[in-house]
């Protein structure tokens, strides 16, 4: 199982950011949230399943930290309109792994985030 950046339960995005103890990670996650209110402007902030989650009437995508990477979560019919752009990063089902140790891959997430807004609004998809 993949170990969470923190450990206790929190109750808003601030306190899910501000309770990872790593500084680095920290900067990370707030890095990704900025780019997710830039991104998705309109879309309405909180948690789902204890991570940050963006939703506008569904949940568009959500993002987690782990103790080697972060994980940015789409639909899988998101993450694979983007499948050529994706190759040289670790997928799963709808998600993206995102090293610490590696620049925030912002022009691809601000795509694929405009993506799944336009994915929702014009054909109706869904969270899973």
């Amino acid at each position: 199982m993949t170990k969470r950046v923190h450990t206790s339960r929190p109750g808003n995005v601030d306190e899910y950011i501000a309770g990872v103890n790593d500084a680095h990670k920290r900067d990370f996650l707030h890095r990704l949230r900025d780019l997710s209110r830039a991104a998705a402007p309109a879309a309405e902030e909180g948690l789902k399943w204890g991570n940050p989650a963006y939703f506008v009437g569904t949940i568009l995508f959500a993002f987690a930290g782990y103790a080697k990477h972060a994980n940015v979560v789409f639909t899988p019919s998101t993450k694979e309109a983007f499948a050529d752009r994706l190759s040289g990063f670790d997928t799963g089902k709808g998600s993206i792994k995102l090293y610490y140790d590696r620049e925030i891959p912002t022009e691809l997430l601000a795509d694929m985030i405009a993506h799944r807004i336009r994915e929702y609004e014009v054909d109706g998809v869904k969270w899973m």
